[in-house]
């Protein structure tokens, strides 16, 4: 394999600072580099892989901060196009489990704004993981499942439900199931959440009422249904699960940690979750170094992914 490419969307995030000022009048946020594919690729190249980011990118402010975040990873950026539309942004909420929900403020921003001429003809032996909001918002989203259609590289795509930009699981699954048909031709992987899942299955078309209320169930059925070549299920703190074709299941379980938030854990589980499976180290360890690298950046504020020494370290603790 020569390299990663990991295509989508970087955004800032802004999240409330623990010094918030008490003045009504004022409030004190951190703008932090973010974007579910962004961080995937920020988190492959801490991982020491060939990783190549495919993403429009502002030339404001918030675009110079995105660029030096992505650069400063080892993550090239000889694939992304500059961009003189805004950098999009997603306001977080934090519950008092740390877990986060988003509100996306996007519109005409430089991510969606994919032209045929920005997208390179891939090789055989690349890796193309495509994420999340690129993959459903218009008109970005329509340039790239046609580019999709002639892809020859390996591929892997995250669904990354946001059930605030599209909130009718009918509407979500029309968009999403396109990307199925793609994916599946080239015996592709999906990965999704427990919660991707639940939204989905209450779709009418999505397969979800044949199967009732079991995730792993219904991931097996699309992978029946599409021609996957594996779905990946992530299940939080309870770990990781994979189908592959014919039924076969693989889990792991998650490692403990300290929660601070999950800001971009999926996103770190999937770079962790390829580096092991592009190089072959088996479907188990594959799943269990994702779990690790996810644990990890749980243990810290915002999506900052560990490097490959740490993830090694951790698993070597629980063996």
């Amino acid at each position: 394999m020569s390299r990663f490419v990991v295509c989508g969307e970087a955004l800032i995030d802004l999240v409330e600072s623990d010094k918030a000022s008490s003045d009504s009048f004022s409030s004190t946020w951190l703008a932090l580099s973010a974007g579910g594919p962004m961080n995937s690729a920020v988190a492959l190249g801490k991982l020491g892989c060939d990783t190549h980011f495919l993403g429009r990118i502002s030339r404001d402010a918030f675009g110079r901060q995105l660029r030096q975040h992505i650069l400063e990873a080892n993550v090239e950026l000889d694939l992304a196009t500059e961009s003189s539309q805004a950098t999009s942004i997603a306001v977080v909420s934090l519950n008092e489990q740390g877990v986060a929900s988003y509100t996306f403020h996007f519109n005409d921003t430089a991510n969606f704004g994919w032209q045929i001429d920005d997208l390179p003809e891939l090789e055989s032996d690349d890796w193309l993981h495509i994420a999340s909001l690129s993959c459903i918002v218009s008109p970005g989203a329509e340039v790239l499942l046609d580019w999709m259609r002639d892809v020859r590289a390996g591929v892997s795509y995250d669904i990354n439900v946001r059930p605030t930009v599209i909130t009718d699981p009918d509407a979500y699954w029309s968009k999403v199931q396109p990307w199925f048909h793609v994916v599946g031709r080239r015996q592709g992987i999906v990965k999704a959440s427990d919660e991707d899942i639940e939204f989905l299955a209450k779709a009418k078309a999505s397969g979800g009422e044949k199967t009732g209320s079991d995730l792993v169930e219904l991931a097996a059925l699309w992978v029946e249904q599409y021609g996957l070549g594996l779905a990946v299920i992530t299940l939080g703190p309870g770990g990781a699960v994979a189908v592959e074709p014919g039924g076969n299941i693989t889990r792991v379980t998650g490692f403990p940690t300290k929660v601070v938030d999950t800001v971009g854990a999926g996103d770190t589980f999937m770079a962790g979750f390829l580096d092991g499976y592009v190089q072959r180290l088996g479907l188990e360890a594959s799943l269990e170094r994702g779990t690790a690298a996810a644990s990890i950046v749980c243990s810290r504020r915002g999506p900052q992914p560990p490097t490959s020494a740490e993830v090694d370290d951790l698993i070597a603790e629980r063996a």
